[in-house]
């Protein structure tokens, strides 16, 4: 086997590690959490069926590539929920090391390629990226809904703490934020989220 190939195989092996990142999220079934790789999978077919929704023209095979890779930093940083603040503190600097030994695995111009995705999803600059951080954003929000707040309710998810992870949704599409915003407001209306607007 050449090098090139058997960087390419370990690489392959390496990141099936990622189907064993449990995240918080529940799937429809409202009992099993999801994992790291049916996340990025329900994210990359959502944004073929979502492109017509993007604010600006995107390059859907350059999202699809962004959103299924990542995630997969996580494959040695681990998963940080989105309301951890403590964990939130060294996620950057956990996920940075990460890239680094995940895509030098890979022969150098895919690992460029694949590290150079990462960096520009998290930069959150270009048409693709900022829809990508959309369908990251909305897609635990309908596994949240469909599951009547299952994972809200276990960690006292606040209003504010909802807004603030979405302060960048309208960025990729004005339309998706616009039905989010029913989502969340339905789920307030259920108790599902707690409702902390005006010292509530």
């Amino acid at each position: 086997m050449d090098d090139r190939l058997a960087k390419q195989l370990e690489f392959i092996r390496e990141i099936d590690r990622e189907k064993l990142i449990k995240r918080q999220s529940y799937l429809t079934d409202g009992k099993t959490r999801e994992d790291d790789a049916e996340h990025a999978w329900h994210m990359a077919i959502m944004t073929i069926l979502l492109k017509e929704y993007a604010n600006e023209e995107i390059d859907v095979f350059k999202t699809v590539t962004m959103l299924l890779i990542h995630d997969l930093v996580e494959v040695y940083a681990g998963d940080t929920y989105a309301y951890d603040e403590e964990g939130k503190k060294s996620q950057a600097e956990r996920e940075a090391r990460a890239a680094d030994k995940l895509y030098s695995l890979l022969p150098e111009d895919q690992g460029e390629y694949l590290k150079s995705l990462w960096l520009e999803f998290e930069a959150q600059e270009t048409p693709e990226a900022k829809f990508a951080r959309t369908m990251d954003n909305f897609q635990p929000l309908l596994l949240n809904d469909a599951t009547d707040g299952r994972a809200w309710k276990e960690h006292g998810v606040k209003h504010s703490w909802v807004m603030k992870r979405n302060q960048n949704t309208h960025l990729g599409s004005e339309k998706i934020w616009e039905y989010a915003n029913v989502l969340i407001e339905s789920n307030i209306a259920k108790n599902n989220i707690i409702d902390d607007r005006n010292g509530m």
